[in-house]
């Protein structure tokens, strides 16, 4: 795939080809596109659009990796991302129309601009793509387990035993039918029933969590995980990647800034930015309480996913791991959608495709498909977070913003916002280089013991 397709498509540089030459499509290209085909947003789409993106399965790790890292590093590590991402978030909203009359829709047109035509597509590209399809596998699994938790649960044992694997498909079976919606605006009701739902579950994992500990405090194990030095190194190594993996919005926070509309009086930025702060009061109201009473609650023996680990009340417990299953459905939508756009993209610039109702069918099935089957291969759900979280979140979310501000807004040398920075790209280059070490290791210690398409259980079972 030649990346120099992925730029806007547009009919005068496309040697000759025309809107009359389309098939089935009668309107402009741009205008069929999952990105920017609407300019119509406000900011609270912005709001629930990062909502949905951020908070989902990583707040349901967070307590798993406070476990991995201890009390004073697993609140530190929390902190410090919460302040680092809003900064590089923020940079990345006002970067957004940088240059008067045009706006960069898309992270690697930003990455274009910083970093050159060619090298701007290879730096930002492959990484994103890391992300968005990491995160659909990810989702995946979420789904697949939270289903099979609601179904034990109703069942009581009653039911026959259903294994993970055909709950993931239960799960890609709604993601096939909402894939086919065309573009981001398309999704704006699916994507505000899903923040609601993140935010109902979090609350629920948050009381049912503090609930247990204040009838079972004598029982908590608050030491790290591992016994050995080599496992408590690795693990922390993993618990950091844990949390690098819940600040992923900045993957798809252009292309939902793409949505508002902008004007030299009313810029895009201030109504996005407005959506932002709220959407990250809402993501630290979600993170911050899960993370600490879910590791109060149960220490060292808290499971990958802390739904999995709370059992009582167990109707308030299946009806959070249903809203899950709603969340990470609006969830999969909001990630994928960008990488709609960039494989039908590719398919008509390159490859000459009609862009019409067949080309969107096979595309998105065929990708569907894929995260579907990678997820039935390996549902690993906490390992998956920890790799990627270090080896691709890292970079797009912690340093790669600052990179570019660097390089286009040229802060003054020592100044504070050059400080600022050099210290967040220091930050994240640790991150990325450490993080994907522990979740690696743990993804094949579990390898070797794992029977393909049975069922999965995590590390504490």
């Amino acid at each position: 795939m030649e990346m120099q397709q992925l730029d806007d498509y547009s009919p005068a540089k496309s040697k000759g080809r025309t809107d009359s030459q389309e098939g089935s499509w009668s309107g402009p290209v741009e205008d069929w596109r999952a990105i920017n085909s609407r300019r119509n947003a406000k900011w609270w789409y912005a709001a629930f659009h990062n909502v949905t993106a951020m908070v989902g399965a990583g707040v349901l790790s967070l307590p798993y990796a406070m476990s991995e890292l201890g009390w004073g590093v697993g609140i530190t590590a929390l902190v410090l991302s919460w302040i680092i991402t809003v900064y590089t978030l923020w940079q990345m909203v006002e970067m957004h129309e940088m240059v008067p009359g045009k706006r960069f829709d898309r992270y690697h047109e930003l990455g274009q601009h910083a970093f050159g035509e060619k090298l701007g597509l290879w730096i930002v590209v492959p990484q994103q793509l890391v992300v968005e399809v990491g995160l659909n596998i990810v989702y995946m699994i979420t789904g697949g387990q939270s289903l099979q938790k609601f179904h034990k649960m109703v069942c009581d044992e009653r039911c026959k035993n259903i294994k993970l694997p055909y709950f993931i498909m239960i799960f890609a079976s709604v993601q096939f039918v909402l894939s086919q919606l065309p573009n981001f605006h398309s999704i704006s009701s699916i994507s505000l029933i899903a923040a609601v739902m993140s935010v109902s579950y979090s609350t629920i994992a948050f009381v049912a969590s503090a609930d247990h500990h204040r009838k079972n405090s004598a029982e908590v194990d608050y030491s790290l995980r591992a016994t050995t030095t080599p496992g408590k190194v690795f693990d922390f190594l993993g618990g950091l990647g844990d949390v690098a993996f819940t600040y992923a919005g900045h993957n798809v926070v252009l292309e939902i800034q793409a949505t508002i509309p902008s004007t030299p009086d009313k810029p895009s930025k201030k109504p996005m930015w407005k959506g932002v702060v709220v959407a990250y009061i809402i993501i630290a109201a979600c993170y911050f309480p899960v993370a600490l009473a879910g590791y109060w609650a149960f220490g060292n023996q808290v499971d990958e996913n802390i739904l999995i680990t709370l059992e009582k009340p167990w109707w308030l417990i299946a009806v959070a791991n249903m809203m899950v299953v709603v969340h990470v459905v609006g969830s999969y939508q909001v990630y994928a959608m960008p990488v709609f756009d960039m494989i039908e993209t590719v398919l008509v610039r390159k490859f000459w495709f009609t862009p019409d109702l067949r080309l969107r069918m096979i595309s998105r099935t065929v990708y569907v498909a894929f995260t579907m089957f990678v997820a039935m291969t390996f549902p690993f759900f906490s390992e998956l977070l920890s790799f990627f979280g270090g080896f691709a979140f890292a970079p797009t979310s912690y340093f790669l913003p600052c990179i570019m501000w660097l390089i286009i807004c040229k802060p003054k040398r020592f100044s504070l916002s050059w400080f600022t920075n050099w210290t967040c790209i220091f930050i994240g280059v640790s991150l990325m280089i450490l993080a994907p070490i522990g979740g690696l290791r743990q993804i094949i210690l579990k390898v070797k013991t794992y029977k393909f398409y049975q069922d999965y259980h995590g590390l504490s079972h």
